[in-house]
């Protein structure tokens, strides 16, 4: 299903009935030109009709799949090319009007159907140039041959130039389009996981104290003479420890949960931390990790965000995946700036890509979508970091990483 939608089909449509129908008459009531107008207008009812069709299908369907829209379209080029064989043909100033139902085909269906129409588009254009109704002017109108060619290849190689044209920008506002989505899916999906480890966290940590209340006045039960000689009360009570003991159990499952870094009494992390717990969710070769530290005392701490941590955790991942045996990240603090270095043993990023790395459906290796790459760098671009692709002299991937510390608040 492609994203036109018909009402916006059903609406050009009717620009292009009611400027057919303004011109006609304007020719033959106004400027007292000759045409088949009987003929023009029943073609142009015929358009007419198609439109109140659509206008039905759109009731039921908002938008069309691919072969109705490429249907539509070419239903609009053959009426003006009927039109313009009955009003001069190419000669006809508004013959450069074919180009438009190409331009819709290449700016929302699938090549293949965009050549097709194209092609249909050509061909309807050499025909007019042999077989039209002249235009029946007060002066006869000669024209050179090479004249005629001349707007026949003009027409040709406008369709062929303008096709590829709007099909490459519309791809690629599609890529991108589509790539955005991806990340502000991918983000969402982050903070919903953060916000489930949070919760998590703050069950385990508010729970934990009136539930070692209960443990306490459980114990004391079970010590109590009395209670021990009444066998069923102590029986319950039993019962009831054994299922309060299941609840620390379950609490201190969830008190593990490593997303709970947000939690508000953690709302500060370090780097090394965030770098830690993202290499062990995706080192599943059990490759190596080293950090360099480059700053005196103790490690700053940085206020905890979605954004970090994800196109942080997105570029570990790939260092993972195309890495030998070893993943190096160094950090670098200074006063103003905080600079994150990734390094892998791998091959390196390949030459003819390593300057298009951050664009969508681009990976380092030619695998894989790339949406990755992408949105880890729109991420940390929109918190106003930058991010750097390049290899070493050994020709290892970096990928560097740095941040204003007025960003991170630290």
């Amino acid at each position: 299903m492609n994203t036109i939608l018909l009402g916006n089909l059903i609406k050009i449509r009717w620009i292009a009935i009611f400027g057919q129908l303004i011109a006609i008459f304007f020719v033959f009531y106004i400027i007292k030109i000759q045409i088949p107008f009987f003929e023009a207008l029943i073609i142009i009812l015929l358009s007419i009709g198609i439109n109140f069709y659509s206008y039905y299908e759109e009731r039921k369907n908002k938008t069309i799949s691919n072969l109705k829209a490429f249907s539509f379209l070419l239903f609009d080029t053959m009426q003006l090319g009927v039109l313009l064989f009955l009003t001069g043909g190419i000669l006809n100033p508004f013959s450069i009007l074919i180009l438009a139902p190409v331009i819709t085909s290449a700016s929302y269906l699938p090549a293949s159907l965009t050549v097709i129409l194209s092609l249909i588009s050509i061909l309807i254009i050499i025909i007019l140039n042999f077989y039209f109704i002249p235009l029946n002017l007060t002066t006869e109108l000669i024209l050179p041959n090479i004249y005629y060619f001349g707007l026949v290849s003009s027409l040709i190689i406008t369709v062929i130039f303008i096709a590829i044209y709007a099909y490459l920008f519309a791809r690629s506002s599609r890529q991108i389009s589509n790539a955005l989505s991806a990340s502000k899916l991918q983000i969402l999906n982050q903070k919903k996981i953060t916000e489930v480890g949070s919760l998590s966290a703050a069950t385990a940590h508010e729970l934990g104290t009136p539930l070692n209340t209960i443990f306490l006045i459980l114990n004391d039960l079970l010590k109590d003479e009395k209670l021990k000689n009444d066998k069923y009360i102590f029986k319950d009570i039993v019962l009831l420890k054994s299922q309060a003991d299941r609840c620390k159990e379950i609490l201190q499952k969830l008190s593990q949960n490593p997303l709970k870094l947000k939690d508000k009494f953690l709302e500060k992390v370090k780097l090394t931390d965030l770098i830690k717990i993202n290499f062990d969710k995706f080192n599943n070769n059990k490759k190596s990790l080293k950090i360099i530290e480059n700053f005196e005392g103790s490690e700053p701490e940085i206020i905890y965000k979605d954004e970090i941590m994800y196109s942080l955790g997105n570029i570990i991942q790939n260092a993972v995946i195309y890495s030998i045996k070893n993943v190096t990240v160094e950090l670098i603090y200074s006063n103003k700036r905080v600079n994150i270095k990734v390094f892998d043993d791998g091959t390196g990023f390949k030459k003819d890509i390593i300057d298009k790395l951050g664009e969508p459906y681009i990976s380092k290796n030619n695998q894989g979508m790339g949406l990755g790459i992408f949105i880890a760098k729109n991420l940390i671009e929109n918190m106003g970091g930058k991010i750097r692709f390049y290899n070493t002299e050994q020709n290892n991937a970096i990928v560097e990483i740095s941040f204003d510390n007025s960003i991170l608040k630290i």
